[in-house]
């Protein structure tokens, strides 16, 4: 697993010295609403700064600091056209949505039918080394939707992915938080009114229901994100800066990525191992869809790096992220099928640090404190344990375990290779889903 992006700390939540790792449950680009001023506007959405390492035990020594220069943020990528006229001024603090400045809106719930498989988008590709990205755009162009929003704060853009004949939409949270107000439109131009079926803060994953949808929707097929590799071709397609059905194209480069973004509806960052494309991503990606060179769905483009600056927007500077299809298709189905998500949950508080067995030195997270009757307990994780692979992945720090945590559903046993007193040893843990005000669930 890669090393996570350093960035600030996102504005309205407290630091430490330790972060909640496998806080919870599975995670996807930006708000559609005009925020209040970040406490840092360099970088409102990034995430928490990286956790001083564990300086005491032998088995976690801290590793030196990287030096980076210039600074890279991390920031979702909504459009949003702003009634504070501050919020598009200053900074990347158009990437943030105010949690409060506009009312919730109540959830509403529908059973539904997924669409068959053959009803659903796929392009056959001769060699997926040197895909027909004209076919692919041609096929898959139908099933993303333009979202506009509107709220008490303002009004705003974001994309999204049609899954079933029903007209049910993928997007991100980010996106559709708060909204008063949402209209979809299709790649032909008709719009329709939205409603909200679920949203899922903790992955930044939302579901929309297009209300009256026509009888010839074209659903995407969702892929596998699992199989995905460094270096496949990918092909982005959404509506950034407002221009409805832009294709982009590149590359994987590079896979579980561990990225910490704000939250547009709770107080809790979003942890992702994400996908990492150079496709370019901009504002108004937010919530579209990631395909493969067969069109198929591997991940819901949700966030940006973009270098810290004191003034402008941000843009594409080759560094975007997704959020696995696997992940999405985990919480999609809760969502539709009582408009909420449950989440793993872990029970520890994490740093980041290295352990050292038969004299190799090794990234991993350091067990700082664990929950009484958590998973972790109940596995005889201890304090001081440095937890370096997740069955058999390797484990960066804390913000890349608790990813992992996420990706799993509610149920799933997981082996961790820890190291303890200079040994490497294997323990089975079991999640269970995450209870309001357990410990290690909020990293305070």
């Amino acid at each position: 697993m890669s090393e996570p992006f350093d960035t600030t700390h996102p504005a309205g939540t407290d630091g430490g010295t330790s972060q909640p790792a496998a806080l919870g449950a599975p995670a996807f680009p930006g708000p559609p609403h005009p925020p209040s001023p970040p406490s840092s506007p360099s970088s409102p959405w990034s995430p928490p700064p990286p956790v001083p390492p564990a300086s005491s035990s032998a088995a976690a020594s801290a590793p030196p600091p990287t030096p980076r220069s210039p600074r890279a943020a991390i920031v979702t990528t909504a459009l949003v056209t702003a009634l504070v006229t501050s919020a598009a001024t200053a900074g990347l603090t158009w990437a943030v949505v105010d949690a409060d400045a506009v009312a919730d809106t109540p959830v509403a719930t529908q059973d539904v039918t997924p669409a068959p498989t053959d009803e659903r988008t796929e392009v056959r590709q001769a060699s997926t080394a040197d895909p027909d990205w004209s076919a692919v755009a041609d096929a898959v162009r139908p099933s993303v939707v333009a979202i506009a929003v509107m709220g008490a704060a303002g009004s705003g853009e974001g994309s999204g992915v049609i899954i079933d004949a029903e007209g049910h939409v993928i997007t991100n949270d980010h996106v559709v938080s708060g909204a008063q107000q949402l209209q979809v439109t299709l790649s032909d131009g008709r719009v329709y009114d939205a409603t909200i079926v679920g949203t899922d803060p903790t992955t930044d994953l939302a579901v929309i229901a297009i209300t009256d949808p026509p009888d010839d929707l074209e659903p995407a097929t969702l892929g596998d994100s699992d199989s995905v590799d460094v270096g496949d071709p990918v092909m982005a397609v959404g509506n950034p800066l407002g221009l409805a059905s832009t294709v982009t194209t590149g590359i994987v480069s590079a896979l579980d990525r561990p990225v910490s973004t704000g939250s547009a509806s709770s107080r809790e960052p979003v942890v992702t191992n994400a996908i990492q494309v150079d496709a370019a991503i901009n504002p108004g990606n937010s919530g579209g869809p990631l395909f493969d060179a067969e069109g198929q769905v591997i991940g819901v483009t949700s966030s940006i790096a973009t270098l810290s600056q004191a003034g402008g927007q941000a843009g594409s500077i080759g560094l975007g992220f997704a959020i696995p299809a696997d992940l999405a298709d985990l919480v999609a189905d809760q969502l539709l099928a009582d408009g909420s998500a449950e989440h793993s949950f872990l029970g520890v508080y994490l740093s980041d640090g290295t352990a050292t067995v038969d004299g190799t030195s090794r990234l991993g997270a350091v067990v700082e404190e664990v929950g009484s009757g958590s998973p972790a307990a109940d596995a005889d994780l201890r304090a001081g344990d440095v937890v370096v692979a997740i069955n058999g992945e390797p484990v960066s720090g804390g913000l890349s375990l608790t990813a992992s945590v996420r990706e799993h559903a509610v149920g799933d046993t997981v082996t961790l290779t820890v190291v303890r007193d200079g040994k490497a040893v294997d323990v089975d843990v079991t999640f269970t889903a995450r209870q309001e005000g357990a410990t290690g669930d909020d990293g305070r």
